[in-house]
């Protein structure tokens, strides 16, 4: 989904087929989809770090976009290579050593520089990383938890295309959106080491505008407010008392309690997939969660919980 008035960031469920022109001259051209989204920012020029000689990535950027493998250290693009290193700690976290990290890299548009406001998942393995949504992130958070976040939401689309995921089937892109979402949430504070709500609420408040309200448009992302609660059911599953969660038994757990959560079902049966200690700790947050689902929780209250 393209746009010039709000940001979508690589959230969507929206697969765009085209070809992908190699940026190395032994790859080969090969179909893909991909998973995309857009924001607007402020626009800087930085030398170059090209990664091969590209002069097409696909047709999901613009044509004078190319590939690099990093991004100048300096001004608002210092520590870009943060989310390098993150790419192999995220894919390790969901699916250890064995496997390989999806191919990472940035792509930066000089003559349309507002053009890469996108981060994309690929089907076949890569994730490209917009300069522009890596600089408006950076700009409002110099820690980059918030380009953490959006790279982590991205390799949720990795797990979704690696398990067949999710498993529940809606008319929009909203159920793989949503999802991709508390994936983010739960390696925040699981992987990533943010054991306080605090410390991961404000870049969900930076990234609520993803949301829409298109609820019968096959783009749907879910709206702003239950993309928030869908964060935060993420980060109460990597809650330490509780057994660490695969891809799979976490889209299972995801869309079990989700499901309570946006029919307002706060007392529910405990499923087999779970302990009876943390079937006793979400329904305690179940109300909350509805609460936030339904746009009834201040952001004030959404920053303390």
């Amino acid at each position: 989904m393209k746009t010039t008035t709000k940001f979508v960031y690589a959230l969507t469920g929206l697969f765009m087929s085209g070809l992908v022109l190699s940026c190395s001259d032994n790859e080969d051209v090969q179909p893909v989809d991909a998973s995309a989204e857009t924001m607007v920012g402020p626009v800087d020029e930085h030398g170059s770090d090209h990664d091969g000689s590209c002069s097409y990535v696909d047709n999901a950027w613009a044509s004078s976009a190319n590939l690099y493998t990093s991004l100048p250290n300096s001004g608002s693009t210092s520590g870009a290579d943060l989310l390098v290193s993150q790419n192999v700690a995220i894919k390790t976290f969901w699916r250890g050593s064995s496997v390989a990290a999806p191919l990472f890299r940035f792509v930066r548009d000089l003559s349309n520089p507002r053009s890469t406001f996108n981060a994309m998942s690929y089907s076949s393995g890569k994730i490209y990383y917009g300069e522009e949504i890596y600089k408006w992130a950076k700009n409002r958070d110099g820690s980059n938890l918030i380009n953490v976040m959006i790279l982590a939401h991205e390799y949720g689309h990795q797990l979704q295309y690696a398990y067949g995921l999710p498993s529940r089937q809606e008319n929009t892109a909203r159920a793989g959106e949503l999802e991709a979402d508390g994936m983010a949430g739960y390696y925040l504070r699981r992987g990533y080491g943010k054991s306080s709500f605090a410390a991961i609420a404000t870049a969900y408040e930076a990234a609520s505008a993803i949301g829409d309200y298109d609820t019968n448009s096959g783009g749907h992302h879910g709206t702003p407010a239950q993309r928030k609660s869908a964060v935060r059911l993420g980060f109460l599953f990597a809650d330490p008392q509780n057994a660490k969660l695969t891809a799979t038994s976490f889209d299972s757990n995801f869309f079990y309690y989700y499901n309570g959560v946006l029919n307002g079902t706060y007392r529910m049966a405990q499923p087999s997939s779970v302990t009876p200690e943390f079937h006793a700790f979400m329904l305690t947050h179940m109300e909350e969660l509805g609460k936030i689902a339904n746009g009834e929780m201040s952001d004030e209250e959404y920053r303390n919980l």
